[in-house]
């Protein structure tokens, strides 16, 4: 294989090759490590801390109920806030 390289290739470029590969390696393993460590970081998280994905795990009951406590929260907050006889805010768009 390293016949045909050679025959290929100028001569110059083969010593290029062989000194570039360390260094792609390691920036490429570098890369892939910071990128997995921003990912885990920026995970959406609750407001105590705990990781949103947890409950796809199957944890406690307590997770449960943290759990109904959101979508409690967040159905209260899909509710229009519009009085009577007025229009929302969505109808006029």
């Amino acid at each position: 294989m390293g016949d045909f390289l050679s025959s290929v290739l100028p001569p110059g470029l083969i010593d290029v090759l062989s000194a570039l590969i360390p260094p792609v390696v390691v920036g490429s393993v570098f890369c892939a490590f910071v990128i997995q460590l921003l990912r885990k970081e920026m995970a959406p998280r609750r407001m105590d801390g705990s990781l949103v994905s947890d409950d796809e795990t199957g944890e406690s009951a307590a997770s449960d109920k943290r759990s109904a406590e959101v979508q409690e929260a967040g159905a209260a907050n899909e509710t229009p806030i519009a009085r009577d006889g007025e229009r929302s805010e969505s109808d006029g768009r």
